[in-house]
C-alpha cells in the first residue's frame, strides 16, 4: 500500500508524457527517413518508437484500452512528428548530439512513466522494474523487428535497456521500501538513466556480454602452468 501511495504522488504531467512520445517518434521517423522509407514507413516507425512501449505496457497491465488509443492527442501528435521528419530529416540530422541527449532523457521519462503505472496497478517490485524497463525499450524492439534486424537492446553497445533497468530498480527501491519523496526520486532516476545513456555513447561503454566462467578459469590455469614451465626451464 505504501508503494501505491507513493506512485499516486509520483504523477508525471501529461505534457511531459507527450514530449517524451514526440522525441521517441522523432528518432524513429528520422531513422526511417535515413533508410529511404516511404511516407507509410516513416509514419509506422514514428508510431512504433513513440507509442510502442506504452502500448505493450498497457496490454500487459490489462487496465483497459491502451492510453495511446484513448488519448486524443497522442496519435495526431505522432503523425505530425512523422510529417516533420519526412520533410525535414536532413535539417534535423544536423542536431545529432542534441537528439542523442533528448533520446536519453526520453528513455528516463519512459522508465519513470512505466514504473509509475505498474506501481499504481499494485504490482510487486520485480514486476514494476520489468514494466518500467519494457516501457522504455519496447518501442525500440518493435522498430528493430519492423526493420528486420536483431534488436539493438540485445547487442553489445551503448547502455539502453541496462540504463532503464538500473533506473527502474532505483525508482522501485527509493520510492518504495526506502520511503523517499517520489517526485525527487523521479528526477534522480531520469538524470541517472539519461546520464548513463549519454556517457555510454560518448565514452564507448558497452553492455556486458555473456562470460563462460569455466572456460576463463581453465584458460587462467593453462596460463599459470605455462609460466611455471618457463620458470623451470630458466632455472
Amino acid at each position: 500500500m505504501e508503494l501505491v501511495a507513493a506512485a499516486e504522488e509520483l504523477h508525471v504531467p501529461a505534457a511531459v508524457d507527450l514530449i517524451a512520445i514526440v522525441i521517441g517518434a522523432l528518432t524513429g521517423g528520422l531513422l526511417a527517413a535515413r533508410e529511404g522509407f516511404a511516407v507509410s514507413g516513416v509514419l509506422l516507425l514514428a508510431v512504433s518508437t513513440g507509442l510502442g512501449g506504452g502500448l505493450i505496457r498497457d496490454v500487459l497491465l490489462a487496465s483497459g484500452p491502451p492510453v495511446a488509443l484513448t488519448n486524443t492527442a497522442y496519435l495526431p501528435t505522432v503523425a505530425i512528428t512523422a510529417a516533420v521528419t519526412f520533410w525535414f530529416s536532413g535539417w534535423l540530422s544536423r542536431f545529432n548530439r542534441l537528439l542523442v541527449g533528448l533520446d536519453a532523457i526520453t528513455l528516463g521519462f519512459f522508465t519513470v512513466i512505466g514504473a509509475q503505472k505498474a506501481q499504481l496497478a499494485g504490482l510487486p517490485s520485480a514486476s514494476v522494474v520489468f514494466i518500467g524497463t519494457l516501457t522504455a525499450v519496447g518501442g525500440a524492439v518493435i522498430r528493430d523487428v519492423l526493420l528486420a534486424q536483431r534488436a539493438d537492446i540485445v547487442q553489445p553497445g551503448p547502455y539502453n535497456a541496462v540504463a532503464a533497468l538500473l533506473g527502474a530498480t532505483a525508482l522501485t527501491v527509493l520510492a518504495g521500501p526506502a520511503g523517499l519523496p517520489p517526485l525527487p526520486v523521479a528526477a534522480v532516476v531520469i538524470v541517472l538513466v539519461a546520464g548513463l545513456r549519454v556517457l555510454s555513447v560518448e565514452r564507448g561503454w558497452e553492455a556486458p556480454v555473456a562470460v563462460d566462467l569455466a572456460e576463463r578459469a581453465r584458460a587462467r590455469r593453462e596460463q599459470r602452468a605455462t609460466r611455471a614451465r618457463r620458470r623451470r626451464r630458466r632455472g
